[in-house]
């Protein structure tokens, strides 16, 4: 067990944006909202799988929807204790833990948050290892573990209770009652036991994330190249530099979808970079190449600063550098890749891990 006070919600805060492939929510408002928690309410205590008893219930509680409404509509933190209590009493028993359901920009945070005003542990581990746009993408959906009973709830006050015959039809229904919702809610989602969840979950998700934080800031301090120290941490590879000269986006279905595209620098200045994302960017490709595709992770971060630049916050010049990071083997299994591979997503390409991907672009280079 430790705490994490002002500093720690900092750093981690930029190691959930990376994490977050581009979504996840926005990480300054989550980080907001967790600092002026831990002003009022004092550091957050911080728990390992380890030290949670098997029978102790925990729900993972954040946010869904598509990140670019929240530029305009931004949570209070009502919404997130409303889910939470409302589905403590239907489920008629203590909740003894939160956690986060990602490790992605807002969703991150608004667990720590929600802790600090409850007064509850939060749990070192979460059920993606990155983020992605639906709610049935979680481990714990591998594993057999049900969505609902579930509850969402909206700034204006409406809260509603879901059980579903499975997961896809608890993200089928509450995706579209989020869109009647105004296109962002706060959830609680994934009830479970400690045992589930020590079985289920990624572990230690928050302090990486912390550490990716840490490692980017202290960087400044020292010279030092702070993607590089990055990719040195997580084992990723470096795929593409350059600046982003088109992006197209828009809000659809409940989630931010688009394509950009960055024109090469340096070793790279004669090619492009086409990246696809819904909510999160889930595909890169050159004209002639696949670089890195979902499950793996693809974060896009500011040359000068390492700093992750998101999906919302991706503009027209931004210089950048694009990284691909093995993601959770988890999701390298037969039933992972059909969760969340790129032919769920529409994608005509097959997935090949991004180690592989490298090594063939190495050699035809």
């Amino acid at each position: 067990m430790r705490r994490l006070g002002k500093q720690e919600i900092e750093d981690i805060a930029v190691g959930a944006a990376l994490l977050g492939t581009g979504g996840g929510g926005d990480p300054y408002i989550g980080k907001l909202m967790a600092l002026q928690a831990i002003e009022e309410y004092g550091p957050i205590q911080l728990l390992s799988v380890d030290e949670i008893d098997d029978e102790a219930v925990v729900v993972p509680s954040g946010m869904m929807g598509a990140p670019t409404v929240m530029i305009e509509k931004v949570p209070n933190g009502e919404e997130a204790i409303a889910a939470f209590q409302t589905l403590e009493q239907y489920l008629g028993k203590k909740i003894f833990a939160t956690m986060p359901i990602e490790a992605g920009g807002i969703n991150s945070l608004l667990p720590l948050a929600l802790a600090a005003r409850l007064g509850l542990p939060v749990v070192d581990v979460d059920g993606m290892g990155r983020a992605f746009p639906e709610l049935q993408m979680v481990t714990f959906y591998l594993d057999g573990i049900s969505a609902t009973p579930l509850v969402i709830a909206d700034e204006k006050g409406n809260h509603s209770v879901l059980n579903t015959v499975n997961n896809m039809w608890a993200e089928r229904i509450a995706r579209a009652a989020t869109i009647q919702m105004g296109g962002s809610v706060m959830m609680a989602i994934y009830p479970m036991v400690g045992k589930q969840l020590k079985e289920s979950g990624i572990h230690h998700i928050l302090k990486l994330e912390e550490d990716i934080g840490r490692i980017i800031r202290e960087a400044k301090g020292t010279n030092a190249n702070p993607i590089a120290e990055v990719l040195s941490l997580v084992g990723g590879f470096e795929l593409f530099k350059g600046k982003v000269v088109d992006i197209n986006r828009k809000t659809e279905s409940g989630f931010a979808r688009g394509t950009a595209h960055i024109q090469g620098f340096d070793l790279y200045h004669d090619q492009t970079l086409e990246i696809k994302f819904q909510n999160e960017h889930l595909l890169a490709k050159t004209p002639d190449q696949l670089l890195c595709v979902t499950p793996d992770l693809i974060a896009i971060l500011d040359s000068e600063t390492g700093l992750p630049i998101t999906t919302e916050g991706l503009k027209y010049g931004a210089r950048c550098v694009v990284i691909g990071i093995p993601c959770h083997p988890k999701w390298r299994t037969a039933k992972g890749i059909e969760t969340c591979g790129p032919a769920y997503f529409g994608y005509d390409v097959d997935y090949v891990p991004v180690e592989n991907l490298v090594k063939e672009g190495a050699q035809t280079k």
